[in-house]
């Protein structure tokens, strides 16, 4: 059956509006690519432009009738005229394309404030690195998809050389009790966690059939820039709150999120937003969702749970691999980013704050700011900084785009530069090299309001996702 029995009828069917998408899509089967098309598969991806305009507007083929299926701006959620000041942290080596996205955001009639981390890059809706405070509404997008993404470390009382004598069997201790990427194979003995008795899996319908999905990832670890890595820790602080005296240790560092569950949400509720709130083209993906409204309510309910999952995850893969080393840790620190926070800012009003890839550092509040595989991270406590939302960075920053560190890194010279420091690499790729990284200690140097140091931790045994080009990891 050819492409010339769709009619204006089907498209009806299928939620095409009365007015000129139709047509146009019809004009669009005519043409020469599309003349051999069947009826059902032509139906099928016109239903999929339909559901989705927003993904095709930059097709050349489909891109005018996605415009007519696009819900169009409405002046009531326009953009302000006027860009909103916000403290910019490193500036001078935040690209171009990041600054013009926490311009946007700082447009937007709800926002109150805002502040970019130094380890800023281009993302979706807000950069990474990107912090904006609302007013009584949330931005899915401005969490992004990989909702409560965190750093977990374990301090173990054993020396730095351990790490060294032991490296065989730590490596070793790693594959057999960490699992990452889409394609992992689930744990034979799984371990229960409360996790799975919460009420929203019940209540929240994008949540109803993720349950069994999340019941088989727990534990497990994301693709991308996700990892477990065993290092050096090295405490400098004598007056540290994690009661570890100065010294150098064996540490155990985890980087994951909320795997599938977090993104079932953001796309979900990203949806919902676009179609409630529609914006200008280049704010799009930074449509928001009330906090009195159903959707609104949702979306924070499973927002938290998605974040407890993610800490669930870190729980069990340091429950393993403690286990398997035979040792409790003598302290632990984990921090999240990619969150929204109800927080009360300087000037006394409530605001919904946005960290998306960026650390909480409110005065007194511990975390970790990794590196690369190649450079340190460091043990961080937050100096409560008004200009920065009580906000540092979450890592060193990409200073390559993964597109641009696959076509112009080389795999030989990866390898020298991890064998020059002593890393013994599981998986990963080219993406992640550590050439595609902003130099950590330059970020650091931009933040020293921000934060103050604890100690250090040096990767030397790392594990990421063998899928080779990785994926968005921490977006």
């Amino acid at each position: 059956m050819s492409k010339q029995t769709v009619r204006g009828n089907d498209l009806r069917k299928i939620g095409f509006p009365e007015g000129p998408a139709i047509g146009r899509a019809l004009d669009v089967l005519e043409g020469r690519q599309f003349k051999k098309l069947d009826k059902g598969s032509a139906l099928a991806l016109l239903q999929q432009i339909q559901a989705d305009p927003y993904k095709f507007l930059r097709d050349e083929t489909w891109r005018d009738v996605a415009q007519e299926l696009v819900p169009q701006p409405d002046k009531s959620v326009g953009l302000n005229p006027e860009i909103k000041d916000y403290r910019r942290y490193g500036e001078e080596f935040i690209e171009d394309g990041a600054r013009k996205q926490m311009d946007t955001a700082m447009q937007l009639p709800v926002t109150i404030d805002g502040a970019l981390m130094p380890d800023a890059h281009q993302g979706y809706g807000l950069p990474i690195g990107g912090v904006l405070a609302v007013d009584n509404a949330v931005i899915p997008y401005g969490v992004g998809m990989d909702i409560g993404c965190r750093m977990a470390l374990s301090v173990f009382p054993l020396p730095e050389h351990e790490l060294y004598q032991r490296a065989k069997e730590l490596r070793n201790i790693i594959l057999a009790n960490t699992r990452f990427g889409s394609k992992f194979s689930a744990f034979d003995k799984k371990l229960d966690d409360a996790i799975f008795e919460r009420p929203e899996f019940k209540e929240i319908a994008v949540l109803r059939g993720k349950r069994q999905t999340a019941v088989e990832q727990i534990g497990t670890s994301g693709s991308g820039n996700h990892f477990v890595e065993f290092g050096v820790v090295d405490i400098t602080d004598p007056d540290n709150e994690l009661d570890v005296p100065v010294g150098k240790y064996l540490g155990l560092l985890s980087h994951s999120g909320s795997r599938g569950i977090g993104a079932a949400v953001a796309q979900h509720y990203t949806k919902l937003a676009m179609n409630a709130c529609p914006l200008p083209p280049e704010a799009r993906h930074l449509a928001w969702l009330s906090l009195d409204s159903q959707a609104g309510q949702e979306y924070w309910a499973a927002m938290n749970l998605a974040g407890d999952y993610a800490s669930a995850c870190h729980d069990q893969i340091h429950r393993r691999i403690s286990r398997a080393l035979g040792e409790k840790p003598l302290a632990k620190v984990e921090n999240h980013h990619n969150f929204a926070w109800r927080e009360t800012l300087a000037d006394g009003r409530e605001a919904i704050v946005h960290r998306k890839g960026a650390t909480p550092a409110g005065k007194g509040v511990l975390g970790v700011i990794p590196g690369s595989m190649t450079a340190p991270g460091f043990i961080v406590r937050g100096r409560g900084e008004r200009d920065s939302l009580q906000s540092a960075s979450h890592g060193a920053g990409r200073r390559m785009s993964r597109g641009q560190a696959l076509k112009t890194l080389k795999e030989g010279d990866v390898r020298r530069e991890l064998k020059d420091h002593g890393i013994e690499l599981m998986g990963g790729g080219l993406d992640e090299a550590p050439m595609a990284y902003k130099d950590i200690h330059q970020v650091m140097a931009h933040q020293r309001d921000l934060v103050d140091v604890l100690g250090s931790f040096t990767p030397k045994i790392v594990r990421m996702d063998a899928g080779g080009k990785g994926g968005k990891g921490g977006e």
